[in-house]
């Protein structure tokens, strides 16, 4: 018996092997759930298609996060399959490359208004339509991803540190508003790992040495460390936690300099 048996939930942001949604998904499928994916565009089509068929997933679906109409199409696809849904796996952020490099105040206005689009405002829209499928099973968990650039000055991480800030207080709204009908909305704070979308970073590999020489556990975290603590905020497991952010990061943010 798999913690999650029964339970079905949607992942968006799987860019490829490496992601960390694909760990999360890989981790709740292990333990029992069916899962539905998202992707934008063809390219990503042709990486997170083969991984979603590997483990089962028979929902496989476009969804640009700033099309209102492909949000709408996802949902309403669920709704037909499935009638309710347990859980959504939020883990998505884009920037231009541009505007992570060199000083914050060059950051285009273009790019200010996509970087929080796509990494902060997707959650919202994406849970207001997931509140009526996790209300049809009496409940639901959501949870996002973050990073200490929202807290702190990283040095490029520029805007998205803006939108990772935004992302976490929508959160603790979307947690406030939602409680009452049993949806947790909880964050999770991972320390820095070699994704694709990390590698857009400046100067990413000092990031990393950093974690490594100051963490409290002198090393860097994993996909799997996080997957483990996502499937601890998407099972029962924790039944009184929401508003949440929970670190990831080897104790790095424990860490005064």
């Amino acid at each position: 018996m798999g913690l999650l048996d029964g339970k079905k939930g949607v992942i968006f942001g799987v860019a490829n092997e490496k992601s960390i949604a694909w760990a999360i998904a890989q981790l709740l499928h292990s333990e029992g759930m069916e899962l539905a994916f998202t992707y934008a565009g063809e390219v990503l089509e042709s990486r997170v298609r083969p991984l979603a068929e590997s483990i089962g997933s028979k929902i496989i679906l476009p969804c640009d996060v700033t099309n209102d109409s492909q949000i709408a199409g996802v949902f309403d696809r669920l709704k037909t399959e499935w009638n309710g849904l347990d859980a959504m796996v939020h883990s998505l952020a884009f920037a231009k490359k541009e505007e992570l490099k060199g000083a914050f105040y060059d950051t285009s206005r273009e790019g200010f208004a996509l970087a929080l689009d796509v990494s902060a405002y997707s959650l919202v829209a994406l849970t207001r339509y997931a509140i009526p499928l996790m209300e049809a099973n009496g409940g639901g968990k959501i949870i996002t991803m973050s990073y200490y650039g929202s807290e702190k000055v990283i040095q490029n991480y520029n805007v998205m540190g803006v939108a990772k800030a935004a992302l976490e207080a929508s959160a603790r709204y979307l947690a406030a508003d939602l409680g009452p009908k049993n949806i947790r909305v909880n964050t999770i704070s991972a320390g820095p790992i070699k994704t694709l979308a990390a590698m857009g970073i400046s100067g990413f590999k000092s990031i990393l040495d950093a974690v490594e020489t100051k963490a409290p556990l002198r090393r860097n975290v994993t996909q799997a460390d996080v997957a483990r603590t996502a499937l601890y905020l998407l099972s029962d497991l924790s039944s009184g936690v929401t508003g949440e952010i929970i670190y990831v990061d080897a104790g790095y943010n424990t860490i005064g300099n």
